[in-house]
């Protein structure tokens, strides 16, 4: 029974993972720091091929929640967005605020000093400026050698939100005007054709979401080792940074001029509801904190270099 109950709880980490993978300024990395399993999870990615078994088929309930909230997101965010713009992206603020104190702890007993504050404030500009720089137009994807080049660099780069916390692929996909005809374009209409039996829609939108699901894959085994060697070398500047972005983030959310169109006093009170909803959720998937066979010993003597 225990066995199972530790299964759905990996599963619903997954799904809060894929769901914030959908969402732009929200981080899939920030959720799995706020959650514990991102040491877990940057170890499985770097020792899959050496140990497949462990590192994939245990992690089969996180990819699982995963895949099916994206699909799910996909569609349902859309209309959340739409129809609860406010109270929606305050759950999430709250999911992120909430794994504040677990960043913190980490950082216990790791040297930051001066550049660690350049660090924090550097990242918390960076991903500021991305949101300013941030593009309204989407463009209409049209299947070519070198669109199909493009979208798998654009899967490279989108990737980063799976392993590095604060960073939001999805904003960068809207910074590049990809957001809409990949994310709520390209998997709604692959799921309608299927349903629907158009296969010339489905030939279409895999020709899109497979070689950016190929960057994805790419990007996210190259990304994961540097995080794992900047861990592995300067593991309290590294935090410094993490906490940078991780800490802009509700303030990219807030910046969403749409956020406030119609407002009243009943979404207002929603909102206060769902923030505080989302700060219990990631305090309380905070609290157990999963650690991977072999993760902590490279960070400790990472951390031994700081001292």
């Amino acid at each position: 029974m225990k066995k199972i109950g530790n299964w759905l709880m990996q599963v619903l980490r997954g799904i809060v993972i894929g769901l914030a993978n959908v969402i732009p300024g929200v981080s899939g990395g920030t959720m799995m720091v706020s959650m514990g399993i991102y040491d877990t999870i940057i170890w499985s990615i770097n020792h899959l091929f050496k140990q497949f078994r462990k590192c994939f088929i245990t992690r089969l309930p996180y990819l699982a929640g995963m895949a099916n909230a994206i699909l799910a997101g996909a569609i349902g965010l859309k209309a959340a967005f739409a129809r609860f713009p406010l109270p929606t992206n305050a759950l999430f603020i709250g999911l992120i605020l909430g794994s504040l104190p677990f960043i913190l702890h980490e950082m216990k007993g790791t040297r930051t000093g001066w550049q660690g504050a350049l660090l924090f404030l550097l990242f918390f500009g960076l991903v500021v400026l991305q949101k300013v720089m941030e593009g309204e137009t989407s463009t209409e994807i049209v299947l070519s050698f070198g669109e199909v080049i493009k979208l798998f660099l654009l899967g490279v780069i989108a990737s980063a939100t799976m392993v590095v916390p604060g960073v939001s692929g999805s904003m960068m996909l809207k910074t590049l005007g990809y957001y809409e005809p990949i994310v709520t374009g390209a998997i709604p209409d692959l799921l309608h054709g299927l349903t629907g039996g158009d296969w010339s829609m489905v030939l279409h939108n895999v020709g899109i979401l497979l070689p950016f699901g190929l960057g994805i894959i790419a990007g996210f085994f190259g990304i994961a080792r540097l995080i794992a060697f900047l861990f592995r070398h300067w593991k309290g500047w590294t935090y410094c940074g993490i906490l940078g972005m991780v800490a802009a983030s509700p303030v990219v959310i807030l910046m969403n001029k749409s956020l406030y169109e119609n407002i009243s006093v009943l979404w207002i009170v929603e909102a206060v509801i769902c923030f505080a909803i989302g700060v219990i959720i990631a305090l309380l998937f905070g609290e157990s904190t999963e650690k991977a066979p072999d993760a902590a010993a490279p960070e400790e003597s990472g951390a031994d270099r700081q001292k």
